[in-house]
């Protein structure tokens, strides 16, 4: 699988992170390492634990990675949950966490199946 295959399997946009980048070897590394993010567990976890500020705070910043690398849907539902949370309506963010999930787990997914024959 090429990462403009990637991309096409969870909806990114390749086009405007190799823009922004310029290299797919660039755009691999940080691909790669979006595995690595701690943001969204952290978010899952601080709203467990009904710390707003901290799930805010891992929301924005899983926000910032996907905007960076053009992770579309990603970037779309952690943007509705960072305007919920920013105006203290818990209530939608949670409502809006299982769309979240979704589209986090679909990138997961395609990046693993990418990284899969490198490490053959």
């Amino acid at each position: 699988m090429t990462i403009q295959e990637c991309y096409l399997q969870f909806g990114g946009d390749y086009e405007s992170v190799l823009s922004r980048l310029r290299r797919d070897q660039l755009i691999q590394k940080f691909l790669l390492k979006f595995l690595e993010d701690p943001s969204y567990a952290q978010f899952v976890s601080a709203m467990a634990e009904e710390n707003y500020e901290e799930a805010l705070r891992a929301v924005h910043t899983l926000k910032g990675i996907c905007q960076n690398l053009s992770f579309t849907a990603l970037y779309d539902s952690s943007s509705q949950i960072t305007k919920a949370m920013k105006a203290h309506d818990y209530e939608s963010a949670m409502a809006m966490a299982p769309r979240l999930r979704e589209d986090y787990e679909k990138i997961v997914r395609a990046v693993e199946a990418y990284r899969r024959p490198a490490e053959v």
